[in-house]
């Protein structure tokens, strides 16, 4: 039983971990998330202002405009390109391949349980349909001990 408890330790163990890796996770890719947000909300402010007035001696001023909203908008969505590239399974495989082989530690356990439950309820049954010749031949043995030990005296 002492190694199906540790195989249970072990599968509890790794699972907390990978849910604690994969929090980590999505935490930082919601706070990359948030800062690209912040980013674009500047980049939209400052560099609008700033990119207007230097484009606007070149060309129109919508036109100038327009340029300097798309380069922020193409940072922003350089840093939600590279928050969503940040994956927790790689990270992580070790970990399943330890939980992985615990379950199936596990499953062989159960399996092994599941066939001494079978060979007891095969013997149980055959005891029930037939007491006397299945108990007869255990019986023999100490039954032959009393009685001969019962000459001697």
């Amino acid at each position: 039983m002492s190694r199906t408890s540790q195989n249970l330790s072990i599968l509890v163990r790794t699972e907390r971990l990978i849910a604690r890796r994969r929090l980590t996770v999505l935490r930082t890719q919601t706070g990359l998330m948030a800062f690209a947000g912040v980013v674009a909300g500047l980049g939209l402010i400052m560099l609008n202002v700033a990119g207007f007035l230097m484009l606007q001696d070149r060309m129109s001023g919508q036109a100038a405009a327009g340029l300097v909203a798309l380069i922020d908008l193409a940072l922003a969505v350089v840093m939600v390109w590279y928050a969503a590239r940040i994956d927790a399974d790689r990270d992580l495989e070790p970990v399943v391949e330890l939980r992985d082989a615990a379950i199936a530690e596990l499953e062989h356990d159960l399996e092994l349980a599941v066939d001494e439950a079978r060979d007891l309820t095969k013997s149980v049954r055959q005891v029930v349909s037939d007491p006397l010749g299945s108990l007869l031949p255990s019986l023999i043995g100490p039954l032959i001990a009393i009685l001969s030990g019962g000459k001697k005296k």
